[in-house]
């Protein structure tokens, strides 16, 4: 494997999450959740863009209609890339307050996932304590149906499906365990949930990317690594990053090969370093799985 790279030098998010890679255009998409913003970058040519709301955003992927679909703090919009204008959509998790959008991805079959937690982003961005599980994990079909699957989350993370569509991954940080569903494609239904990894000495689960040999690739919170765990949970290497907060990881590149991983500097008032927050790169030697546009 290569060295880590930094990908945008001058770029530190507070909280950068949500990474998703457009096959079609060669775009890296990703968020800043607690500076309201969303980025793009084409790697091939340099080209970025943002775009800033006036509340947190979780997550943001194009959409086979054209357009984007951004998961904002209170619910999905859906965002003009040019205007920057955004028109609710939906919001599965509106019967619960206190709560804000977290992990989310688009399933194989162009489904969106989205995860959420306790709010504990503080008026002026600062860091609120999750003192309650009050998460929830919603599908949204492209009509804009909801179903809801879990609850009682703290800290929803990670979302990945096998490439056979029979296994779906999704954990709670809180518990820091991933567990893995048994899962329909076509119905879009998860069932049967088991612990697929515990809890690591090397910080905390949050997101991961699956690669085309069923290995997970998972951001450890405070442990400044990813690690790979093999499809039978166990793990298959530990991956040293320079950051002490990786958040999550996407595959990317013309063969996706390169594995960019987001990062946070929210916590850390100091004791970190100068590339917490950065947007990391890393060349792999295995490709990873396709991301999905949603349907809708």
């Amino acid at each position: 494997m290569s060295k880590v790279k930094t990908v945008l030098p001058n770029l530190r998010c507070t909280l950068g999450e949500g990474p998703h890679w457009d096959v079609e255009d060669g775009v890296l998409y990703w968020v800043d959740i607690v500076g309201k913003t969303a980025f793009a970058l084409r790697p091939s040519d340099g080209g970025s863009r943002s775009w800033t709301f006036n509340q947190p955003v979780s997550a943001i992927v194009p959409r086979t209609s054209g357009g984007l679909l951004v998961a904002l703090a209170d619910g999905l919009a859906f965002l003009d890339a040019e205007s920057g204008q955004t028109t609710p959509f939906v919001a599965p998790d509106a019967d619960h307050p206190g709560n804000r959008s977290n992990e989310a991805r688009v399933d194989p079959a162009g489904r969106f996932w989205l995860g959420t937690m306790q709010n504990n982003i503080g008026p002026n961005g600062e860091d609120l304590p999750v003192t309650v599980s009050t998460g929830t994990l919603n599908r949204v079909e492209p009509n804009g149906d909801i179903k809801r699957f879990v609850a009682d989350i703290g800290i929803s993370n990670t979302l990945l499906w096998s490439a056979d569509g029979t296994k779906m991954f999704f954990g709670d940080t809180i518990r820091n365990t991933l567990d893995v569903y048994d899962f329909d494609m076509a119905t879009g239904v998860p069932s049967n949930p088991k612990p697929f990894f515990g809890p690591h000495a090397r910080g905390n689960m949050d997101g991961s990317a699956m690669d085309a040999d069923g290995y997970i690739w998972n951001a450890r919170w405070g442990g400044s690594c990813l690690i790979r765990f093999a499809p039978d949970g166990s793990v298959d290497r530990i991956v040293e990053l320079p950051v002490t907060q990786p958040t999550s990881c996407v595959f990317g590149g013309p063969d996706l090969k390169t594995l960019y991983i987001t990062s946070a500097s929210v916590g850390l008032d100091g004791n970190g370093n100068d590339l917490e927050g950065a947007l990391l790169a890393i060349e792999t030697d295995v490709a990873g799985q396709v991301c999905t546009r949603f349907a809708g």
